[in-house]
Order: structure tokens, then sequence, then C-alpha cells
């Protein structure tokens, strides 16, 4: 059955968090509201002055924005572009999809956020050498890479010894 969202019954939310330039508004998982499964979308209202997220890639994840009024600035591998009602742009998955938006105009931007993720995502930080893990939102540092069984030369001490072979 068709979820119906009429323009003037869209509620919105302010994502407030620690960081000012990061508080924007949106609404709450239009995806979720509709039971989708494998499809997220919101819309989002950015303020002059405002970032939308840290500049970040996702390895499981795909999304699309379709700029619905007003106008920003889109940050990615290849540059700063500015972009303006009407415009859309698709960030594939991997580093070549990095992405963050800033409003550097003097009205509000805002924007349709459409999101296709299976399970789980994994999201890169490449400014601050953090990565997230999606939907249980778990973020850690990136350290050095390592071998698959480093720190595994023993796997018998946590086993009780009467189970053991001898």
């Amino acid at each position: 059955m068709p979820k119906i969202f009429h323009k003037n019954e869209i509620p919105f939310e302010m994502r407030g968090v620690a960081i000012p330039e990061y508080n924007w508004m949106t609404t709450p998982r239009l995806g979720n509201l509709s039971n989708a499964k494998h499809l997220g979308f919101d819309i989002r209202k950015l303020d002059p002055g405002k970032f939308s997220f840290p500049y970040h890639a996702h390895r499981a994840s795909e999304e699309f924005f379709y700029i619905i009024s007003g106008e920003l600035t889109l940050r990615s591998p290849a540059g700063f572009e500015k972009l303006e009602a009407g415009d859309m742009v698709f960030f594939e998955e991997g580093p070549t999809g990095a992405h963050q938006l800033y409003n550097h105009s003097d009205v509000q931007c805002v924007y349709l956020d459409i999101r296709a993720a299976y399970g789980i995502d994994v999201t890169d930080y490449p400014d601050t050498g953090k990565v997230a893990i999606f939907p249980t939102r778990e973020i850690f540092e990136k350290g050095p890479a390592v071998d698959y069984f480093k720190g595994e030369e023993n796997p018998s001490k946590p086993w009780p010894k009467e189970i053991l072979r001898k």
C-alpha cells in the first residue's frame, strides 16, 4: 500500500549535536515510517553556514541527493562544486563516493536524501581517520592494518585443560 507524505504534514526535527556547525533539520526517518526494507529517505533543511555531516564515504551504501530549494556547495574527491535547486547528485560506494555538503548561501537549503543500504554499512571519515559501523553506530579511530592471525598465536589459552587433547 502506498504511504503518502503531504508536504504540509511532513514533520521536521532539529538534529542537535555538540558541534553547532552540524545542526540541521531533518524528517524522522521517512523510510522507517513507510516500512521501507532497503531504502532510506529523508528531507533535510540545511541553514546558512551549516554542514551536513563530516566528510565521509560509505562502503555498503549508495546515496542520491535532490536539491529541492536553495543552494549549497558539495565537497567530493573531485573538489568543490555549487549545487542549486533542481540539481541531483549520486554517490557510489567507496572512497570515490565521499561527500559533504555546506550551505554557503544566505537562505535555507532543502534537499531529499535517498539511501540504499543492505545490512551493515561501514563508513570512513578521511579527514579524521575514523570508521563507523551502522546501524549500531560504533565509531573507532583507524589503526594500522594487521594480519588476520595477529594475537591469535595461542588459541588454546582460554579453553579448559580437561577439554583439550593432550
